[in-house]
């Protein structure tokens, strides 16, 4: 199965994986995007920078590549890019159904995504993922669920996705907003047949938001991959406006603030995969030093206190604007 690959990786980078949510359409909600890419955000534009992202990457070591139907032309980017390099075979390719794209290549959108986890929108999506990457994907997560989404009681739903199973595409999850644990634990008991459904669970988990932490452990005991989004918190952990404690953590350390962030989340016993969100190439080989960091416990005690309270954290997120 691709995804024992995540698991059995011994090489330090094939921890780290590259999320392409912020270099598949123009608008996304990082901060300093404005200064990340060019004012000119074509297609073109943004699939040149894919690829030079992919490339270094693989260069690199890094081995799972992360994108979703709402990801502007990601996935487009990325078969594109497997497709013109047939030795990058060994790549994990997970993307994600349950949002749909909406604003059309622009910024300035009023509505950038509309999220519906229904069985239509499962076919309808997974037809496009799959002729957009080329081919299917490793694992097709359910995207952004909460602990109303449809998939963790609609059964007819879960047959469908057992049966994707059956045909060799893992199924797994990402989850959103501050009861991600609850959602984590919940999808733990969803097992159609008797057989648990859910191969993997990729949530948001950052040194501002450790909440999720004790139900990742209990998904990661159980035998999923754990895959950890958002690790710097939307850019609030990156150089130049990251809080006082991870900047004298990092000056400690001798590297910047976003690879000890990443750090921080890749001591996690149950981390199999921490992705990088970087749009640059600088700052994608910054993120991967995050290997290369030895963090103490005296260091980890004074990072654990910038955790804030999870409603606190998601309505600022929440907050941030499209640019």
């Amino acid at each position: 199965m691709p995804l024992s690959r995540l698991a059995e990786a011994t090489t330090p980078t094939a921890h780290l994986g590259l999320g392409l949510a912020a270099l598949g359409r123009p608008g996304y909600l990082n901060l300093g995007r404005d200064r990340d890419l060019p004012d000119d955000r074509t297609p073109d534009a943004l699939r040149a920078r894919t690829h030079e992202l992919l490339d270094a990457a693989y260069a690199q070591g890094v081995r799972y590549v992360d994108t979703a139907r709402s990801y502007g032309r990601a996935e487009e980017f990325l078969g594109q890019w497997l497709a013109g390099r047939p030795e990058a075979h060994d790549v994990v390719v997970g993307s994600k159904w349950g949002y749909a794209y909406t604003a059309n290549w622009r910024v300035a959108a009023d509505v950038h995504e509309v999220k519906e986890h229904s069985a239509a929108m499962y076919a309808t999506q997974y037809a496009e993922s799959v002729e957009l990457l080329g081919g299917r994907p490793d694992l097709y997560q359910v995207h952004s669920v909460t602990p109303e989404s449809p998939v963790l009681t609609d059964a007819a739903l879960q047959e469908r996705l057992a049966e994707q199973a059956a045909e060799g595409v893992s199924v797994g999850l990402s989850v959103s907003g501050p009861r991600q644990a609850e959602a984590v634990r919940a999808a733990l008991r969803v097992a159609p047949g008797g057989e648990r459904l859910f191969r993997s669970v990729q949530a948001t988990c950052n040194l501002l938001e450790p909440s999720v932490g004790a139900a990742l452990a209990e998904a990661h005991e159980a035998g999923l991959y754990v895959i950890v989004k958002e690790a710097m918190a939307n850019g609030r952990l990156a150089p130049g406006v990251a809080p006082a404690a991870l900047r004298e953590v990092a000056e400690e350390c001798g590297a910047t603030t976003d690879a000890v962030a990443l750090a921080a989340m890749l001591h996690r016993p149950w981390a199999t995969t921490v992705l990088s969100g970087a749009v640059t190439t600088e700052q994608l080989f910054a993120n991967l030093h995050a290997v290369t960091v030895d963090l103490g416990k005296e260091q980890l005690a004074r990072l654990a206190e910038l955790a804030e309270e999870p409603e606190a954290y998601w309505q600022q997120r929440a907050d941030l604007s499209w640019h």
